[in-house]
């Protein structure tokens, strides 16, 4: 008896057999036969909404690939091929939500409404987050890996202590599931019955570790069985299932079952970062075999057999990302305005002695250098 009750309590943590897939390669809609839960396909409105993120958001990441190029970035890791995993989960969330985001969410960033030039700031080496977090309910980009996992579970236990509705999201990839803090943000969300979303993307390497080398398990979805967690795993090319399966995740958070798990397989199409030579441990034919899972195309080759987008909105949309590409570019030629005493704006909200001390010391430096 005891064997079957586990066995029942188990079931429901499983991430389905295969990936969650609503449209296959070609934008047609399928039915995710394989499922264990039942998903929505989206609204063509909201749909059509995160098709015209995705579009801008790419072209903006080809700008900032661009500026690493002109000097104006010192480094910029590109989420192309990824923009599904990138915008769907971003606007799914709610206004008292809280994101979580790697240094490669750029693209959700932008999505999320921060001025572009603000999001750069951390990849230009002007200061470490250029937006206000509090404002944005964004928490700034983490460049050690996995680290903002228990900051997520901290952040979404706290909402739920204030018997407030928020979930956090919190992104990860791939080779940040093999570090500690991956397990341990995991096991606290779970032990408290945190409201996060972590959500994993899987783009096979991890930098130049293909994911053969990191794992044994049948899919990174599996891990969160051992904590105790509801998981899924779904194409992250498929924007309709990435957007659904995200829906079905924030009802699980909000109805206070505690955390949930996604795995979304997706491509990085581009190196790792700029300063990388993918060449060196992956072929051109398999860079080209993802190429034909486009997530921009198949979600517009959907809009289109239904008559939601046409040959003047996809015109409009461009037009629109060269706009916007168009004004980052020209921004970020303008050098920043660089305030040594910015140093000690966001340290505590109540400075400490030691703090107070080092601001008045590199006060009186400026001073007098500016006096010399």
């Amino acid at each position: 008896m005891q064997s079957t009750a586990r066995q029942v309590g188990v079931e429901h943590l499983l991430p389905s057999p295969e990936p969650v897939r609503l449209l296959d390669e070609h934008g047609t809609q399928v039915l995710p036969s394989s499922a264990r839960r039942d998903y929505v396909m989206p609204t063509p409105e909201r749909l059509r909404a995160v098709w015209r993120a995705m579009v801008i958001g790419r072209r903006l990441d080809a700008q900032s690939t661009a500026l690493t190029k002109q000097g104006r970035l010192a480094v910029y890791p590109s989420a192309r091929g990824q923009e599904a995993c990138q915008v769907a989960p971003v606007l799914s969330l709610g206004p008292g939500d809280w994101l979580f985001p790697t240094y490669r969410e750029s693209m959700a960033l932008f999505t999320r409404g921060i001025d572009e030039v603000e999001v750069l700031s951390l990849l230009r080496g002007d200061r470490h987050c250029g937006y206000d977090p509090m404002r944005h309910r964004t928490a700034a980009q983490c460049t050690p890996l996995a680290t903002q996992l228990p900051h997520a579970a901290g952040a979404a236990y706290g909402m739920k202590r204030r018997g407030e509705d928020g979930v956090a999201l919190a992104f990860v990839g791939d080779g940040g599931t093999s570090e500690g803090d991956f397990h341990e943000g995991l096991n606290f969300a779970a032990v408290f019955g945190a409201p996060v979303v972590f959500f994993v993307q899987n783009n096979n390497y991890a930098i130049s570790v293909p994911l053969s080398k990191q794992t044994k398990a049948p899919s990174l979805a599996y891990k969160g069985i051992g904590y105790g967690i509801s998981s899924e795993q779904v194409d992250g090319n498929d924007a309709a299932a990435v957007l659904s399966v995200m829906d079905v995740a924030l009802a699980h958070c909000r109805s206070g079952n505690g955390p949930f798990l996604i795995e979304a397989h997706t491509y990085r199409m581009e190196a790792h970062t700029n300063a990388d030579d993918a060449t060196r441990y992956r072929t051109g034919e398999e860079v080209s075999t993802w190429i034909s899972r486009d997530p921009v195309t198949r979600l517009e080759a959907w809009l289109r057999e239904r008559g939601v987008i046409d040959d003047e909105t996809v015109a409009a949309v461009q037009a629109e990302a060269e706009e916007q590409a168009a004004s980052l570019r020209d921004r970020m030629h303008d050098d920043a305005t660089l305030r040594p005493m910015s140093l000690f704006d966001n340290v505590f909200a109540t400075p400490t002695p030691q703090v107070r001390a080092a601001e008045a010391m590199v006060r009186a430096e400026s001073e007098a250098g500016e006096q010399a």
